[in-house]
């Protein structure tokens, strides 16, 4: 997976976090995948990935992927938990990285809601 995120670093497909608007993005900011802040019992513990999108004309590239590997690394260096609401993450991405699994928030989230 390191080998995925390295290929994009540079460039407009390289994949910026967007704090503000809760997302991570690529440079020219037209795919990204978006995620809320949930309580988790702590207060802003959880990552939920509510959306991923990638243009037609940048699909086939891998940058959903990446998206995800750049959501998930910062989860992991912030210590926060990811719930996987987003089809792509939950359906597509997580079954081929299961390395990521550890990291899905396990308890009901909708009482954190």
């Amino acid at each position: 997976m390191e080998k995925e995120r390295e290929s994009h670093e540079n460039g407009e497909n390289s994949i910026v976090w967007n704090e503000k608007e809760r997302k991570f993005e690529t440079r020219d900011r037209e795919a990204y995948i978006q995620y809320d802040l949930r309580g988790g019992g702590g207060g802003g513990k959880v990552m939920d990935l509510v959306h991923t999108y990638v243009p037609p004309s940048k699909r086939g590239l891998g940058l959903a992927a990446h998206l995800c590997v750049a959501a998930f690394s910062h989860a992991e260096a912030q210590s926060l938990s990811v719930i996987p609401t987003c089809s792509y993450v939950s359906d597509t991405f997580l079954p081929r990285n299961p390395s990521w699994n550890s990291m899905v928030y396990k308890e009901d989230v909708k009482s954190n809601m």
